[in-house]
């Protein structure tokens, strides 16, 4: 199966089911000599990891990362770093009523119909619980961003349902299950929760990620714009349906006066653009929107069709998470970083900035 690799010159291969043994990613053309080892990179999934509230998926995973190669006396080498993550807490019973029958909303359609086959337990390489090795090679990215630029990357939940969570501060963000920047409105995130588990219903959400002190420079022109990287990657990842920059689809109402971030010697006055113009950034923030749909796998019965194409009701059991986007800023902060470095070494390939 194609389509598991992401990036040009510092390359992430990703690999394993939901409910396989392991997991994990080759990590290939990490420049060497960056200080690494497995603490680095756990501190990142534990922030990912499943089981961590009642608001997410019950699934216990430790998520403990085994670094299999590229690392010696703690340093990267420069040759591939594959990581191994094993799955500990897989419940494969749980699928059989859906081993032949098709979830709306999921993956489950399209890949019988590509492959002639499908891996129905816990969505097998369709699973969410692929991202774990994405934000493995995440963290390896932005440890080597932060020590050679000084870039730090952040993200934020701003909308869970139907509720609006306005920033108030980065403080607010890790003292939370939501990493909402908003410390007044959890409990009423956390009531609104509760409901929807009891309901056996799903919500969609709303994430924003921030990456700081980017240079300018970083992109290309027409077809490998910075921009188009990001979305490229953000879209990657499980339910997502939207990506946006800067000021987004709201730039559709707003004026050339408006919307073009002025320049001053002492730089932009405002960021409307995201951080980039023309493919190529700004020196600005890198901000970028991140619309997150709701779970397809519910409690609740719903129409479907199975593999021989006969109407059947679908119920889905198991342990999923009633919003994924509650679990998803650890993942955006990673892609992100992996499009960022990918772009720091061709940056430095093309123009030899010597960084």
């Amino acid at each position: 199966m194609s389509g598991n690799t992401l990036g040009t010159l510092f390359r992430v291969t990703n690999f394993g089911e939901s409910h396989g043994p392991a997991i994990g990613a080759v990590v290939d053309g990490c420049p060497p000599g960056l200080e690494l080892e497995a603490a680095d990179i756990q501190a990142q999934l534990d922030r990912r990891r499943p089981g961590t509230s009642r608001h997410v998926t019950q699934r216990r995973e430790s998520d403990t990362v085994e670094i299999l190669s590229g690392i010696y006396e703690g340093h990267t080498t420069g040759t591939p770093i594959a990581l191994l993550i094993r799955n500990t807490d897989a419940r494969s019973k749980d699928y059989a009523n859906i081993a032949h029958n098709f979830r709306p909303g999921h993956a489950d359609y399209t890949y019988w119909n590509k492959y002639g086959t499908r891996d129905p337990r816990g969505g097998g390489r369709s699973s969410a619980r692929l991202t774990a090795p994405t934000v493995a090679a995440g963290a390896i990215a932005q440890k080597w961003l932060e020590q050679h630029h000084g870039i730090r990357i952040r993200g934020y939940m701003s909308q869970l349902g139907p509720i609006n969570i306005p920033f108030e501060s980065w403080e607010h963000v890790a003292n939370n299950p939501f990493y909402a920047a908003n410390e007044a409105v959890i409990s009423k995130l956390e009531q609104f929760m509760d409901e929807l588990r009891r309901s056996g219903d799903s919500v969609g959400a709303q994430l924003e990620v921030v990456a700081d002190n980017v240079p300018v420079g970083w992109g290309q022109p027409i077809y490998d714009r910075l921009d188009a990287a990001i979305a490229h990657a953000f879209m990657g990842l499980n339910a997502v349906k939207g990506v946006s920059l800067g000021s987004g689809f709201d730039a559709v109402s707003q004026y050339g006066s408006e919307h073009g971030d002025p320049i001053t010697p002492n730089g932009f006055l405002s960021n409307h653009a995201g951080g980039v113009l023309g493919g190529i950034s700004s020196g600005q923030a890198i901000a970028a929107s991140v619309a997150i749909k709701p779970t397809s796998s519910i409690r609740l019965s719903r129409p479907s069709i199975d593999i021989h194409g006969d109407p059947v009701q679908v119920q889905t059991f198991g342990r999923h998470d009633p919003c994924v986007g509650i679990r998803a800023t650890p993942i955006l902060e990673a892609l992100l970083a992996l499009v960022l470095i990918d772009h720091a070494m061709l940056h430095r390939a093309q123009c030899g900035d010597g960084s």
